[in-house]
């Protein structure tokens, strides 16, 4: 009897071992669970509804495909509002509950910081297409963006400002949350290093409506520019404002800006705001393909962030798919260090926003666009990189 339970009990060690932990196996029938974490309603609303419709298209390519040793995939979403007390529960239901094996998300920086240590801790590969916080990297080997960080840019905007556009003063306006409150730090810095003067800061909460209190005390500084690295909810009431408190004064921004319903939200005082956001590489027919699926499917065109999204969910599946493999009971198992591993390892792949290579920690190799608002639409004005300290333009 002692010798029958031995063997039963060997043959159900084998059996896990094949099978893997249940976290790891997809079952036969079922579907591989990735998931989006985002605004989805809210102010901040539509930068998740597209960025996830973005990842709807990916799915569905990468079923049509075939998917992975026959497996299809699904997303599930998650309204984070874009508030860390609402993503909390959101990474445990997908980490927990969903156990996916990858994240797209989540968008802002705030929010993806505070879930990037559950994301790691379950081993689930995230990849954010928008939140640009230079610390984010280092919260994990799991982590990744497909985005370039906010020291980056707010580095070369504090070089462009000051030695190509020879602005002297500037006055800043920020939100007091992650993505703003760093930008607007890290280009403080990096301006007053080159010279220039920040002789306003001014700061507000997320979802703050009444700015003109703090654009006023702007006005009273009479700086030759303003730095608005915020959302466009947030960005579209100081426009207006600052219309109304008669402020002449040049308006900058940063990736946040690259929105599209900032046209809805300011009209006409859209344009002519200069931001900073990833470089617009060469058109590729794998942009055009996406663009036009887009198009079709959803009525709208894709933003930047949508692209990133696009391409973070292509790549985490397409890992998925490559490191793949049957297990018993037709189940598909999936190795969480190998997705891992095999991510890690992009280089130069060709993405709908562009060629895509991480760096060891996990962050973006890019250059940085300058772009501005006219008619109503984005438009790219010059292309930099950084050369040790030096700002290089690229022809």
């Amino acid at each position: 009897m002692k010798k029958l339970l031995s063997v039963l009990i060997s043959l159900m060690l084998l059996f896990a071992l094949a099978c893997g932990k249940e976290s790891d196996v997809v079952k036969a029938g079922e579907t591989i669970k990735i998931g989006f974490l985002g605004p989805m309603t809210g102010d901040a609303g539509n930068y998740g509804k597209l960025m996830s419709q973005a990842v709807k298209v990916a799915v569905e390519e990468f079923n049509a495909a075939g998917g992975a040793e026959g497996f299809n995939a699904e997303v599930l979403i998650e309204d984070t509002e874009g508030k860390v007390e609402k993503a909390n529960p959101a990474i445990e239901k997908l980490a927990g509950v969903d156990k996916v094996f990858g994240i797209v998300g989540s968008v802002f920086s705030s929010v993806s910081l505070a879930v990037a240590p559950k994301a790691e801790a379950s081993k689930i590969v995230m990849i954010s297409p928008s939140s640009t916080h230079k610390d984010l990297p280092e919260k994990g080997k799991f982590i990744f963006r497909n985005v370039m960080s906010d020291a980056l840019q707010a580095i070369v905007f504090g070089k462009y400002l000051a030695k190509v556009e020879n602005v002297k003063t500037v006055a800043i306006l920020y939100i007091k949350n992650d993505y703003s409150q760093g930008l607007a730090m890290d280009f403080k810095a990096q301006f007053e290093k080159e010279g220039g003067k920040v002789i306003a800061v001014e700061t507000a909460l997320q979802g703050d409506k009444d700015f003109k209190t703090q654009l006023t005390k702007i006005k009273g500084a009479n700086p030759e520019a303003i730095y608005f690295p915020n959302y466009v909810a947030e960005i579209a009431q100081m426009l207006e404002q600052s219309k109304q408190l008669g402020i002449k004064a040049k308006f900058y921004s940063a990736d946040g800006y690259s929105n599209p319903q900032i046209f809805e939200l300011a009209g006409d005082l859209s344009n002519g705001v200069i931001y900073t956001q990833a470089a617009e590489q060469p058109s590729s027919q794998k942009r055009k393909d996406f663009e036009a699926k887009y198009q079709a499917k959803w009525g709208e065109k894709p933003d930047a962030f949508s692209l990133n999204a696009y391409d973070g969910a292509l790549i985490m599946l397409n890992a998925i798919k490559a490191t793949s493999s049957k297990a018993m009971g037709g189940n598909l198992k999936v190795d969480r260090d190998k997705v891992r591993d095999f991510v890690a390892k992009t280089k130069d792949y060709d993405g709908a926003s562009g060629k895509i290579t991480f760096t060891a920690n996990g962050d973006l190799v890019a250059n940085i666009g300058i772009y501005t608002a006219e008619n109503k639409k984005f438009k790219q004005l010059k292309m930099f990189k950084l050369d040790g300290d030096k700002l290089v333009e690229i022809k």
